[in-house]
């Protein structure tokens, strides 16, 4: 089983940027997909990008397409999330997760499809 840890959580401005980064350490040969969700004060957790570990293969949410962008170095071991024109709605703690399965009909967007989860860090968009 892998190990994640994320980093690069913080406060930023609406419109501003910031990237998170997620390490990962232990096995990886059973990985097929790591992803970041995000829980937000009183709502559940949400997909909010998944990539296939291998293929590199990435899949947003609507709610991000165009603005975030999911990435890894698998040679670094690294996941990472480029968040651009950030909005106070996406205010939320991120994790990183990943999962051995292979996605069919877009299970990879189910929060329930990913079982293994880092410690999570914290993102708020505020003026």
């Amino acid at each position: 089983q892998v190990q994640l840890g994320e980093s690069g959580g913080g406060s930023v401005q609406p419109g501003g940027s910031l990237r998170l980064s997620c390490e990962v350490s232990g096995n990886t040969y059973n990985l097929e997909y790591i992803a970041w969700l995000r829980q937000a004060p009183g709502k559940e957790h949400e997909v909010v990008a998944s990539i296939g570990y291998r293929t590199g293969s990435p899949f947003y949410d609507d709610s991000v397409k165009g603005r975030f962008a999911i990435s890894r170095d698998t040679a670094k071991r690294t996941l990472y999330l480029q968040m651009n024109r950030v909005k106070p709605e996406d205010t939320a703690m991120y994790y990183c997760a990943t999962s051995d399965r292979w996605s069919i009909g877009g299970e990879w967007s189910r929060p329930t499809f990913y079982d293994n989860w880092g410690q999570g860090t914290q993102v708020t968009v505020s003026s």
